[in-house]
């Protein structure tokens, strides 16, 4: 079993208060979801309002799957709708668990 994690920090510029966060947030997490099939949650930067840092997380029987995955999900993060800037990523493949 080969588990991909990557985690995203983004910057909002036209974010101008915790709501408006959220609904950018709800979006991106539930399109990653539906697109993707994988796990999201905002795991950092929950009180302020113009950045962000999420965690995706996928399973798979392949190590290059789990890596295009998260590829893929990152590029897709990147041409988020423009309501987003992504400022950083991190990917970690574990395997042999």
């Amino acid at each position: 079993m080969h588990i991909g994690v990557c985690t995203i920090s983004a910057h909002l510029p036209e974010s101008t208060n915790l709501k408006s966060k959220r609904q950018v947030v709800r979006s991106l997490t539930a399109r990653l979801r539906n697109q993707f099939n994988v796990a999201v949650a905002e795991v950092d930067h929950n009180d302020l309002w113009q950045r962000l840092t999420i965690g995706v997380c996928c399973v798979s029987n392949d190590t290059a799957h789990a890596h295009e995955m998260m590829s893929k999900i990152v590029s897709f993060v990147e041409e988020f709708s423009g309501d987003l800037v992504l400022l950083d990523y991190e990917t970690e493949l574990i395997s042999g668990i």
